[in-house]
């Protein structure tokens, strides 16, 4: 399902879908036997009509610029759950970015009361790590910092929810509203065994679509207690609890092979029909 079009292609007035073109958690992985779900790590581009909000800016976001038309101004919300590497590792590589006609805003609420994700980002973006500097990437042209927990709206019928997740070093979630419709993204939570995260399940209830952390599966985690990340099992869970529509399982480890993922897909699908493990070029529509 992988490829280079973008899902603004099919987006229309009203219309809710988006398109993952990264997937994979912690490092990017290159090798023959996790080709069919993707290597990139996390980005997802998700269109509320005619504007455009990018979720992570992982190794995914730079085939997603490459996708994107530049015949005209861009202009687009970018969120980060966290400003760690692997979700962050691609902005310097994304090409509409350095495109200064362009009009992009950058959120993350993860840092706290005082905190700035261009801060973040510049130190990212520092020699010796990274020898051109996040100034230069001229399209950058506003900064939206907030507290997890916030709700606003970043554009006119758009409405973003957000909550702290359970991280040892914070996380947000996100929840898109819509048109009527409702999207969850939930990256880089943990969980404790036989006790629902509230938060999570608040900021879930009733969404249309949930794209949730999947880096383990419960089978390999000895005690059951989760921080920083979670299972596809507690995401079925956490989405059949709060009367979720579908669930996408996201951000899988680097050593969860395709194989294994085509499993755990006709799992899903058949206690949550129209659920999904993400792979790279997958467009979904609410």
């Amino acid at each position: 399902m992988a490829g280079h079009e973008s899902a603004a292609k099919g987006a229309g007035e009203g219309e809710f879908d988006l398109r993952f073109w990264g997937v994979r958690g912690g490092i990017p992985t290159t090798n023959a036997e996790t080709l069919r779900f993707g290597g990139n790590t996390p980005c997802v581009e998700v269109h509320c009509g005619d504007h455009l909000i990018i979720l992570e800016a992982g190794t995914g976001i730079r085939p997603f610029g490459l996708a994107l038309d530049q015949s005209r101004p861009i202009e687009a919300d970018i969120f980060f759950s966290v400003s760690r590497f692997d979700h962050a590792c691609g902005l310097p590589f994304f090409g509409a970015g350095y495109n200064p006609a362009n009009d992009f805003k950058v959120w993350a609420g993860h840092l706290g009361p005082g905190g700035s994700i261009e801060q973040n980002l510049t130190e990212l973006m520092t020699s010796p790590l990274f020898p051109i500097p996040l100034s230069f990437i001229g399209g950058l042209k506003a900064w939206g910092d907030f507290v997890a927990g916030d709700a606003f709206e970043p554009r006119d019928g758009i409405r973003v929810r957000t909550a702290a997740l359970n991280n040892p070093s914070p996380a947000t979630g996100y929840r898109v509203e819509y048109n009527g419709k409702a999207l969850g993204y939930v990256s880089n939570t943990g969980h404790l065994p036989d006790q629902p995260d509230e938060n999570v399940l608040a900021l879930i209830e009733n969404c249309d679509l949930v794209i949730y952390d999947s880096y383990y599966y419960d089978e390999e985690i000895a005690n059951g207690a989760l921080r920083g990340h979670s299972t596809w099992q507690e995401g079925l869970r956490l989405c059949r609890a709060a009367g979720v529509g579908r669930m996408a399982a996201f951000q899988h480890h680097p050593d969860h092979l395709d194989d294994e993922l085509e499993q755990v897909q006709a799992i899903l699908d058949a206690r949550l029909p129209g659920s999904f493990v993400a792979c790279e070029g997958q467009v979904a529509r609410l």
